[in-house]
């Protein structure tokens, strides 16, 4: 569910490093908003990164 339906972006993966270097999974989620947008010329409910509704790449829908 996390994840932008404009540009693709998803979770993605790395190592959590405590300070005396103790190393644990971490997983970093984007900021995905559920807008209403026109998705060929109809308004629809997507999953949106903020960036790309920032940028303009989202049509919002009134």
């Amino acid at each position: 569910m996390a994840k932008c339906e404009y540009c693709g972006k998803s979770v993605s993966f790395g190592i959590k490093v405590s300070h005396s270097h103790r190393r644990s999974n971490k997983m970093w989620k984007p900021n995905v908003k559920r807008v209403k947008a026109v998705v060929d010329g109809s308004p629809r409910r997507v999953y949106a990164c903020t960036r790309c509704l920032r940028s303009g790449k989202v049509t919002r829908a009134v």
